[in-house]
């Protein structure tokens, strides 16, 4: 064999271990695949993909509309002897009682102060709680600011707490009343002070 044949055949040789070399490294730097997926240790998974409270988007849930009814609160008319008169209120439809007194104390808005209407109920008064405790009769407690009223706005103040009463539960619906949970005697129209139910007939011409 001459000596060019010799480095030839080297040549070809190196070429050789090259190409296998180059197929070797190319097959370690391939995306693997396999037939089947299999679990991946903890270990080896990012910490950030571990948790179980994915992170914050930037699409938001719009919240649902809340729930409303219609109901009418009673003010005192100053355009017509001070008469009680109904004015329309909206108040969410859960514990509807404790929110339509609620919405009385808060007393008239602006347009109902316009048309004349005014309240005997100041506005410090917190309505603690209202609900139906026994056949046609609703118990509204009310923080001790109700029992600050005085003289002949007393009888107003109930007067309209009954009427609102009324309204929205039946005509035949009585209404004790009570201050930090503890009964009171409130006024009427002829002037006597009982311990109730109040009922609304009682504020009519006088009646006793």
């Amino acid at each position: 064999m001459t000596a060019a044949t010799t480095r030839q055949a080297r040549r070809g040789r190196l070429a050789a271990l090259a190409l296998v070399s180059l197929g070797l490294f190319a097959a370690g730097c391939a995306i693997p695949t396999q037939g089947s997926p299999s679990s991946i240790a903890a270990s080896r998974v990012p910490f950030h993909l571990l948790d179980p409270h994915p992170p914050p988007t930037t699409t938001t849930t719009q919240p649902k509309p809340s729930s409303y009814v219609g109901v009418k609160v009673f003010f005192l008319n100053g355009n017509a002897n001070d008469a009680l008169t109904p004015a329309d209120r909206l108040v969410g439809a859960q514990s509807p009682l404790t929110a339509i007194i609620t919405a009385l104390v808060a007393g008239p808005g602006i347009g109902d102060s316009a048309a004349g209407l005014t309240t005997a109920i100041p506005s410090d008064v917190v309505v603690l709680s209202a609900a139906t405790t026994a056949t046609n009769v609703v118990t509204v407690n009310f923080s001790a600011a109700f029992g600050q009223i005085t003289g002949t706005a007393t009888e107003q103040a109930v007067a309209q707490v009954v009427a609102t009463v009324v309204n929205e539960v039946g005509l035949a619906t009585g209404v004790i009343f009570e201050i930090a949970g503890q009964r009171i005697q409130v006024p009427v129209a002829n002037g006597s002070q009982v311990a109730g139910p109040v009922y609304l007939w009682q504020f009519l011409n006088g009646a006793a």
